[in-house]
């Protein structure tokens, strides 16, 4: 199916995942603590990352932050603290999902394979234009005025998201649903906060992305 590298410095935390995740027929490599995870993703390529965020010598978000240098690779971070600080820096810099423990490692086997497939999907070969704004589907890939855009994934699926939903007004639950991929557990906070992030990112053409009051907000192309 695919590769996972599990990183959590607790041994019982990464036999629950491997068990579960090797019997889906997965193939699964763990790593200890931040910095042997780094050094991992240096030897071998992984299809996505599961890691735990408060870890001796390197913190998950720090290590994710080294690994985004290496290579590009979905994560989904688990941490015994859910605050909403978290949650939502952890999205800021990129993460993909985040899971508080003690978790369901079926709900996380679930998570992993949404993040999997949405990161694996072929899209058509085609550019998306509005104006000055251009999305390479295939790429994964935005421009404003030619000018190549540096956007969180989250960012970028909920662009796609509301583009393929042109014109539609989409309540703040849809789009949890849709771009997260899974029922998630937190607030409409979160949707707000990337809306904020991905207006920032496209500049002029954040007027494309209406808010509308009482329901949420929509890609909206009409004069």
């Amino acid at each position: 199916m695919f590769k996972i590298l599990v990183v959590d410095d607790e041994k019982k935390i990464r036999e629950v995942i491997k068990t579960y995740a090797e019997f889906e027929g997965n193939e699964v490599v763990e790593a200890v603590d931040g910095i042997d995870a780094i050094e991992k993703v240096k030897e071998e390529d992984f299809d996505v990352i599961v890691m735990d965020i408060m870890m001796p010598r390197l913190d998950g978000f720090s290590s994710y932050k080294e690994i985004k240098k290496i290579k590009t690779i979905p994560v989904l971070m688990l941490s015994a603290r859910g605050e909403e600080y978290d949650k939502l820096f952890g999205f800021e810099i990129g993460i993909d999902d985040y899971v508080t423990k003690p978790f369901s490692p079926k709900e996380l086997m679930a998570r992993l394979n949404v993040i999997v497939n949405r990161n694996s999907k072929n899209n058509d070969n085609k550019i998306l234009e509005y104006e000055g704004l251009k999305i390479d589907l295939d790429g994964r890939v935005v421009f404003v005025d030619d000018q190549k855009v540096e956007m969180t994934p989250k960012e970028y699926d909920l662009l796609v998201f509301m583009v393929q939903n042109e014109n539609i007004a989409l309540n703040r639950e849809t789009l949890l649903n849709k771009v997260w991929g899974y029922d998630f557990f937190g607030d409409d906070r979160t949707v707000d906060t990337h809306i904020k992030m991905l207006r920032n990112s496209i500049k002029d053409y954040r007027k494309f992305i209406v808010t509308v009051r009482g329901v949420g907000y929509k890609f909206d192309t009409r004069e």
